[in-house]
């Protein structure tokens, strides 16, 4: 276990190596899974300021799940997440390229300058997981076989889940939370 400021950071976040492997998995984790995206309460008001811009980005599927559900649901779990296409198929806000694989909407419009939020900052911490509680949060490694060739290719390269997801952390604990993680980690 590592602490970092309010943080309570699992040994396998060190330990595990990661990269995503879209030419395998093809996006999978957009698709699987009992509900969307999780949401942070903030997530749910930027959706709804950038869905005019994003609509031009996803499926004509997306758009009709997202106009009869809303850009964020209530899962059955009472957590706020994005609408998914019929019985918790894809996320509402994905898109498939040209190699068939599931790619972010959100994340696109991001990317061609749109707009200024890249996508949830849980599917940018994917496969780490947070867990809030009143005092502290707790970051954790989320195993799933759709992942394995992210594995796979993680170990090859010799990969470690917080080098992969430096981004995502910087994004969401910032640059000086990032470094003392390293400093923990690394010694």
């Amino acid at each position: 276990m590592i602490l970092v400021g309010n943080a309570v950071i699992s040994d396998d976040i060190k330990e595990q190596f990661f990269v995503c492997d879209l030419e395998k998995c093809k996006g999978a984790c957009c698709v699987e899974g009992d509900s969307g995206a999780p949401l942070e309460d903030s997530e749910t008001e930027v959706l709804e300021e950038i869905y005019s811009i994003v609509k031009d980005y996803i499926t004509e599927e997306g758009r009709k799940a997202i106009e009869s559900q809303g850009t964020w649901v209530i899962d059955k779990d009472g957590d706020k997440c994005t609408p998914t296409i019929g019985d918790n198929r894809e996320c509402a806000y994905a898109l498939y390229d040209e190699k068939g694989i599931l790619k972010c909407g959100i994340e696109q419009a991001y990317l061609d300058g749109k707009i200024d939020f890249k996508k949830p900052i849980s599917c940018h911490l994917y496969p780490i997981r947070v867990k809030k509680y009143d005092d502290f949060e707790a970051l954790n490694y989320d195993r799933w076989h759709i992942c394995s060739p992210a594995c796979t290719l993680g170990s090859k390269l010799g990969v470690p889940v917080y080098k992969f997801l430096k981004d995502a952390l910087v994004r969401k604990y910032g640059e000086d939370w990032y470094a003392e993680l390293v400093r923990e980690i690394e010694g």
